[in-house]
């Protein structure tokens, strides 16, 4: 068991400022765009209204910390505690003293995001190790102080860079880097990465730069560095397996690649492990988004015709809106239609963007995620990277098999039936809470 406390914080405000790409630079307050936890008649709650947009009010206190943490540790003790936030918890005023009594010495801790723009020392690092943090993710951008100063508006970089060695000595760090073209890969990148390397990083993230809507701007604020033309997913996957085969540090590159272990949909690069996974009994279509698909419809392709996949122009699925919907080809969508767990859009208007061609499709929501983020998986092996997407699919299988068509009487179809030997009943069923039904609908969507 893993603990984790959220320290709070605002993005932009506990920080020490945004940096030039970040994600939340020039966001302004947006209509509520709707959820799963949205009430089935009104569009918008406290999660898609305020929690998507960070919006907090500051750092939470150390006794409020504490409590919470307590809390989760109340029955059990934790193998690790995981601190997170919204701002960078390295300009929280009691960091190292929330290290030193959620770890007591005992229990190792974890940070799960710094840029390090709270450090202005250059001893920081060693008392926070001391006081039990094990591991630290750290947003490194560059190891050249002045593209820190210029980019990630980091006031003492050399001080900064002084404690990311330390941590690199002395912890498990794994360093992260959102690739602008020009700015921070070339020659810069590999100077970077010998730096890591050299420090003793255990691994490095190579992100890619969010600059569009189709990228996951979509709160009004793209683009984020005007002029600027990201790199494409792909070539960050190209460039981060050359990483890691020339340097000796983990390497993944984020939404698409990890070299160690195939995530994200590990499955679709072993597919002799899809032997695992339950008989496909009906039929549905599945909505995913561009970086996905490609993924996605290699594994369903691999297990039959029962199901097939769809992408809308969205590289990330749970940040697909309701202008993807509005937007996509009904063409291809059968009448059993699921959807990413975490979508950003009404349950009602989804219905209707999935209806307009006057088919009455049954929509419903499927897993919150079917596989292992990159950035995620680099903190796992192969295996279990594996036995997770396994226990994914199986319940998005089983879920299919409540909810989806009728399988044409087709060779192909009955071929499909008999092609494995776990069937929908011997194993846990996916759990579902179905919405109160609008007055003029006969079904909802499910809510996984």
């Amino acid at each position: 068991m893993e603990a984790v406390v959220d320290v709070g914080g605002r993005p932009g405000f506990d920080c020490g400022g945004f940096c030039s790409f970040c994600y939340f630079k020039g966001v302004n307050w947006v209509e509520p765009l709707g959820c799963k936890q949205c009430a089935p008649h009104k569009k918008g709650c406290d999660y898609c209204s305020r929690y998507i947009l960070e919006i907090q009010p500051g750092f939470k206190s150390l006794d409020q910390l504490i409590f919470e943490a307590s809390q989760q540790c109340a029955f059990s003790r934790p193998d690790a505690i995981t601190i997170k936030g919204n701002g960078d918890a390295s300009f929280h005023p009691d960091l190292l003293k929330l290290v030193q009594t959620l770890s007591n010495g005992e229990i190792p801790i974890q940070l799960d995001y710094t840029s390090g723009k709270g450090f202005s020392r250059g001893d920081e690092a060693g008392p926070l190790v001391d006081a039990g943090l094990k591991r630290i993710s750290f947003s490194v951008f560059s190891t050249n102080p002045e593209l820190r100063r210029r980019y990630v508006n980091d006031k003492h970089p050399e001080a900064v860079l002084a404690n990311l060695r330390t941590f690199c000595e002395r912890a498990d760090l794994y360093a992260m880097i959102v690739l602008i073209p020009g700015i921070n890969d070339g020659p810069e990148l590999e100077k970077t990465c010998q730096d890591l390397s050299d420090m003793g990083a255990k691994g490095l993230m190579l992100m890619s730069f969010a600059n569009s809507k189709e990228q996951g701007l979509i709160f009004g604020n793209d683009p984020v560095m005007p002029g600027i033309i990201p790199y494409p997913v792909e070539e960050i996957s190209r460039i981060a397996t050359k990483i890691y085969e020339q340097y000796d540090m983990r390497v993944i590159g984020t939404p698409l690649w990890d070299p160690l272990t195939g995530a994200p949909f590990a499955l679709a690069h072993h597919k002799e492990e899809l032997d695992r996974l339950p008989a496909i009994e009906r039929s549905a279509t599945i909505i995913t988004s561009s970086v996905a698909y490609p993924l996605l419809s290699a594994i369903f392709e691999e297990l039959g015709e029962a199901v097939n996949v769809v992408a809308v122009n969205k590289e990330i699925g749970g940040l697909i809106t309701i202008e993807d919907f509005n937007r996509l080809n009904l063409e291809d969508i059968r009448e059993t239609v699921l959807i990413p767990g975490m979508v950003l859009a009404h349950d009602r208007e989804i219905r209707q963007a999935l209806r307009r061609d006057g088919v009455r499709r049954l929509v419903f929501r499927g897993p919150d995620a079917l596989t292992v983020e990159s950035e995620r998986s680099i903190y796992l092996t192969r295996e279990e990277v594996i036995a997770r997407e396994l226990e994914a699919f199986s319940g998005l299988i089983f879920q299919i098999n409540e909810l989806g068509g009728d399988l044409e009487e087709s060779s192909s179809g009955r071929q499909l039936q008999g092609r494995y030997g776990l069937k929908s009943g011997d194993g846990p069923h996916c759990q579902e809470s179905s919405l109160e039904s609008d007055e003029d609908e006969e079904v909802e969507i499910a809510a996984q």
